[in-house]
């Protein structure tokens, strides 16, 4: 093929895999129905958010931000991070998770009319009667008021099956579940400050009209418990009393499912208490604080009713409130990671590497299509700039992750997403430094592209913080270390592998190389030392992991299929090196089998985790394979791409009488 149509071709496809990259991550960010118009809302100053942003709460096993409850909450609700709606005189407002948080717990009116919901399959709404847009879009809470009862009978049915077995739930049945449950997440968040906004109203003549706060009536809560006492010897219960401990069970109910927000004083609790725990513990008598459950109480309750003097009154309460906890939290030793949380989910740097990756491919192919010219060169050293900022824009938050975590960067899937997609940019430079043939460095940046967008559309779906506590048997740092990142780097050196091969099988279809043999040589060399690497590290990592199973579980190998996916890495790579050696296969064939290394390394590292079983199964599967069949079938048409032009070589050699006679193989080099 002439070199400059293959310019050309190489061009058009970076242009290609920018577009498509740019495309899904807007598409999966953005409804496709209609912005929404909230008239009456009126955004958060941003010292508000600044303020809030540095409350910590407990969820999911630790102590976070309440910026980072509210970004995987709105998360799993909404599908994104951020909202668009039409406020106040037609203006667009981007509400981001924290102002959606603050809406949700202060103003649940207006949380109510905000597209809180996003329903992928608007089936699931029609058959509870519900008026349905597009087959996906995003909907208030106040759009499906009218069949929530329906709604929710549904769920209650389908959960039934699906606690018996889930494999029984139609995909349908699953989505109206998982709908179900959003909608109680979502309720348990609006409701969760109603009994600091509303108070008690008791019924009797003497207390008429007045609105009784919760927390006086907490302070009567020993001569509530003695009237309850009372009652249990014969003597009457007041109708005083029968009320407000109907009023305060209810309280307690609306407020006990939500956010803990409260650390306990004595450090030997380890769980922090919500607002209802607080209530519901005072009256039952097993609080051993009772006077920090009280103070606690009327912090929210002062908080809650003062948004109707203004924000900056707001802000005060909630300093008030904040300044308790964080005095607490640090006392026990939880603040410390706190600040740094909140500015690594501020900064968004994989969004920022994202784009210098983007920016590295568009350069990228404007090198291809130049050349070795001198606007050449400047794409070049451009490309090689872009792709090295976009790797210090992954180092640094995942060095950030380490510290908040208190371990390695690797402990479920997302970790090793972002963690692969660092090392393999990391091993592709090096490559382009000792190679400088230009070509590891113009497609490294579109595979690094590709892991981050995978790893967002994971983190969407998940819906869940991957900063949280390891399963138990992963909670080993050693083990973490010396185990998890070097089979990792082992997965990361294998993708590189068969990025050079498709490199290579790229340059050879749209004639890029030149005939140039030397050229070919060093993709070649590189494949085979990558091979090596990638070996040694999967070796390495597999025996390991042995050793750590056998600390863990009493046994050095169980044929799980996480450890049979490391070992298929190892026998593939092992075949290769002694097929190259022994002269079975040779230039072609061993790209083409780095190429189908790929797909088992892919394989050990994403596909066993649907399998759904194994003592390495953390719960990382997921219905949706699609990018992975994706990625198997890319693999497979470079595969059969090289394939036929090695057939055609071959029979070109044969038919000049240079193919080598049986015995006489060329020697690996």
């Amino acid at each position: 093929m002439n070199a400059t149509i293959g310019r050309w071709i190489v061009f058009t496809l970076g242009i290609l895999a920018v577009g498509w990259i740019l495309s899904t991550a807007i598409k999966d960010n953005r409804p496709e129905g209609d912005v929404r118009t909230v008239a009456n809302y009126k955004p958060w100053d941003q010292e508000t958010l600044d303020l809030a942003s540095l409350l910590p709460v407990q969820d999911g096993g630790r102590v976070k931000p309440l910026g980072t409850y509210a970004g995987f909450s709105m998360l799993g609700l909404h599908g994104a991070r951020s909202m668009e709606i039409i406020g106040e005189g037609g203006e667009t407002i981007r509400i981001k998770p924290l102002a959606w948080m603050l809406d949700c717990l202060f103003r649940p009116e207006l949380a109510k009319e905000l597209p809180t919901f996003r329903v992928d399959n608007s089936e699931v709404l029609a058959a509870a009667g519900i008026e349905v847009k597009g087959r996906r879009d995003r909907y208030s809470y106040n759009d499906l008021a009218g069949g929530l009862e329906k709604l929710k009978q549904l769920g209650a049915s389908y959960d039934q099956i699906n606690q018996q077995d889930p494999k029984l739930l139609q995909p349908l049945e699953k989505q109206t579940l998982e709908q179900v449950y959003a909608i109680r997440t979502f309720e348990f968040l609006v409701g969760y400050m109603d009994f600091a906004r509303n108070g008690l109203l008791p019924s009797s003549a003497s207390t008429e009209g007045k609105v009784l706060p919760v927390s006086e009536v907490m302070a009567a809560a020993p001569k509530i418990r003695q009237e309850f006492q009372n009652a249990h010897n014969g003597q009457p219960l007041s109708q005083e009393v029968q009320t407000i401990s109907v009023l305060i069970e209810q309280a307690a109910n609306s407020a006990k499912f939500g956010l803990n927000l409260f650390p306990p004083a004595n450090k030997d609790d380890e769980d922090w208490i919500s607002a209802g725990g607080r209530i519901f513990n005072i009256f039952t008598g097993t609080t051993r604080e009772p006077e920090q459950s009280i103070t606690d109480i009327k912090l929210l309750e002062d908080l809650a009713t003062s948004l109707k003097d203004g924000e900056p009154v707001f802000r005060e309460k909630f300093k008030a409130l904040e300044d308790s906890v964080v005095v607490r939290a640090k006392a026990r030793g939880e603040y410390r990671s706190i600040p740094l949380e909140a500015d690594y989910f501020k900064k968004n740097w994989f969004i920022y590497a994202l784009v210098w990756f983007l920016l590295a491919t568009v350069t990228s192919a404007v090198m291809f299509f130049t050349g070795r010219s001198r606007a050449g060169n400047v794409a070049y050293w451009t490309t090689f700039g872009f792709l090295a900022l976009g790797l210090v824009y992954m180092v640094i938050p995942i060095a950030k992750r380490s510290i908040i975590m208190m371990r390695p960067p690797v402990g479920n899937l997302y970790d090793t997403i972002i963690f692969i997609c660092a090392a393999m940019v990391a091993f592709g430079l090096a490559v382009e430094w000792m190679t400088k043939k230009r070509f590891v460095v113009g497609i490294t940046p579109i595979f690094a592209a590709f892991l981050i967008v995978l790893a967002r559309r994971f983190e969407v779906f998940e819906g869940k913080d991957h900063l949280d506590p390891l399963v138990a048997v992963l909670r080993s740092n050693y083990w973490l270390t010396i185990h998890v990142i070097t089979i990792t780097l082992g997965y990361a050196a294998g993708l590189i592998t068969m990025l050079l091969s498709m490199v290579y099988v790229l340059l050879r279809l749209v004639g890029l190389d030149r005939g140039d043999a030397s050229l070919r040589r060093s993709l070649t060399r590189a494949v085979y030392g990558c091979v090596c690497l990638t070996l040694v590290l999967s070796l390495i990592g597999t025996v390991l992991g042995g050793i750590w199973a056998n600390d863990s579980w009493g046994r050095f190998w169980g044929w799980d299929p996480k450890e049979n996916g490391a070992l298929m890495i190892v026998l593939w790579s092992l075949a290769i090196l002694h097929a190259r050696i022994g002269g079975f296969i040779k230039e072609w064939g061993l790209h083409l089998c780095a190429i189908f290394g790929g797909i088992v390394v892919a394989f050990s590292w994403w596909h066993v985790n649907f399998l759904g079983v194994g003592l390495h199964n953390y719960g990382f599967a997921a219905d949706k394979m699609s990018a992975l069949y994706k990625f198997y079938g890319m693999a497979l048409a470079f595969m059969a791409i090289g394939g036929v032009l090695a057939v055609k070589e071959l029979l070109k050699k044969k038919a000049r009488g240079e193919v080598l006679p049986a015995g006489n193989a060329e020697p690996a080099k």
